[in-house]
């Protein structure tokens, strides 16, 4: 039998965990499904996706659906047009989160928010990754010369305009180098492509 008066102990801990906790976070630190469900009951907390609980009315101050995507994929890096957004190198909204997860892994069905994964070979996915903190939550996001990379690399799936474009805008805002760009263009493969544009760019 559970005990009722833990209910209040399960606020604290989310209170303690910065509002947001996954399902598995809460039994493995003892608490039970019934305790969950009074909480649930009494308008205390709301469930935003499977097996994942916020204080109600909880939500980051910034990057709200990366927070919550990065919850839900332990192993997800955020990727291109998201992490270009995410840098402010585009003017685009992403429609998803799009997450990079290594190839060879089943990507987690996630109902909220909406997730793109995209697949990547296990030297692309360990490269550029920088760890974020938002309102207490880390995420990671590959940094701005990486995601240009990658955007090249998935030309075909995002545009070649959009890479183009957020390459020209991060050179120059000063967010990257020229020599950052071509360091991890020959990691994922692309240097050919990324040289060519530069060429025109500055031709």
């Amino acid at each position: 039998m559970y005990d009722k008066n833990k209910k209040e102990e399960l606020i604290h801990f989310f209170e303690q965990n910065n509002n947001i906790l996954r399902f598995s976070d809460i039994i493995r630190n003892g608490f039970h499904r019934d305790q969950i469900n009074d909480l649930l009951g009494a308008d205390e907390i709301e469930k935003i996706a499977h097996g994942l609980y916020r204080i109600k009315g909880y939500d980051p101050d910034n990057h709200i659906n990366i927070v919550y995507a990065s919850f839900q994929s332990s192993m997800g890096v955020i990727c291109l047009i998201s992490a270009l957004a995410f840098h402010e190198i585009t003017d685009i909204i992403p429609a998803r989160v799009n997450i990079a997860i290594p190839r060879g892994m089943t990507a987690r069905k996630i109902r909220y928010p909406a997730v793109r994964f995209f697949h990547y070979s296990k030297e692309t996915w360990e490269s550029g990754v920088e760890e974020f903190t938002e309102s207490g939550h880390k995420f990671k996001v590959y940094n701005v010369a990486k995601t240009i990379a990658d955007c090249f690399k998935f030309r075909n799936k995002i545009g070649i305009s959009v890479a183009r474009t957020a390459m020209k805008t991060a050179l120059q805002e000063k967010k990257t180098t020229v020599n950052e760009i071509m360091e991890y263009s020959r990691i994922c493969r692309v240097d050919k492509i990324v040289r060519q544009t530069l060429e025109v760019m500055y031709s």
